[in-house]
């Protein structure tokens, strides 16, 4: 893909380098059922900061899933999100970076996260990453 600049200077080359950024580890402890059952989380308190404008975004992030071996400590998960509170991260980013790395700690069985992110400038914004084992 082209690096195009916008008119405030960013580049698509800095839109993709959220993928180069570590975050903490997310633990899992062992799943104690065999049948599938649903797992949900929710995150009210979410918060990044916009790449382009430095502005905080504020949403809500929802992780739902079926868990297969392990399932997800929630402990690990609270600093994991901690850690996006100064990160310059667009918010279809947020979701999909989230989904990769809750998918790496525990292989579920399918997976989806949803950021339902507070509107700004009247715009409402909820983006939706899905995830199903093969």
């Amino acid at each position: 893909m082209k690096n195009i600049s916008t008119k405030f200077g960013y580049t698509s080359a800095q839109a993709r380098s959220f993928k180069k950024i570590k975050l903490p580890f997310i633990e899992a402890w062992e799943n104690q059922y065999r049948r599938d059952y649903t797992i949900k989380i929710v995150h009210p308190e979410f918060t990044s900061v916009c790449p382009k404008t430095g502005l905080p975004d504020f949403g809500v992030i929802t992780v739902e899933y079926i868990p297969g071996k392990l399932c997800l400590e929630l402990k690990s998960l609270k600093y994991y999100f901690l850690q996006y509170r100064n990160l310059g991260i667009f918010m279809e980013n947020v979701a999909n970076r989230v989904l990769d790395d809750v998918v790496r700690a525990i292989k579920p069985k399918s997976c989806t996260v949803t950021g339902e992110f507070t509107p700004r400038g009247g715009l409402l914004s909820v983006i939706t990453a899905e995830y199903k084992s093969e």
